[in-house]
């Protein structure tokens, strides 16, 4: 069995920061980061993309998960999200109900400050509690 890598809290808001930077948010300008460490110690990572169809428009939580799941990650062991202004931000409904999906109910997720200085963390089950789950 290989031994799975500590979770480094600090490095992955890093890596959402960096992420955060390349958001296509040319409407809301409300740029968001994202990154995943998955069971494997692997990090993916993702940032928002607005478009002019607003319902189309995807989150970076979303898109973060949604690499872990093409490079092979089944199950995300950490998630930290980076956005800008005074308040941290969470998911929105529908990334909660995809975390639930892609990661077990003790999973931590951190939301920080886009300077990396403010930063909250809450179990997947506290985000969304009796999610549906197969």
């Amino acid at each position: 069995m290989t031994d799975v890598p500590e979770i480094n809290v600090p490095a992955l808001v890093a890596v959402a920061r960096k992420a955060r930077l390349n958001a296509h948010a040319p409407y809301s300008k409300f740029q968001v980061g994202a990154a995943v460490l998955d069971e494997r110690g692997t990090v993916s990572v993702g940032c928002n993309m607005e478009n002019a169809a607003y319902p189309l428009g995807t989150c970076a939580e979303a898109v973060a998960l949604g690499a872990m799941v093409a490079s092979g990650g089944k199950k995300a062991r950490t998630i930290v999200i980076v956005a800008g202004g005074e308040r941290l931000i969470t998911p929105c409904g529908g990334c909660r109900q995809r975390i639930a999906e892609l990661a077990g109910p003790d999973t931590i997720v951190y939301c920080a400050s886009d300077t990396g200085d403010t930063i909250e963390n809450m179990r997947v089950e506290e985000l969304l509690p009796n999610s549906f789950r197969l």
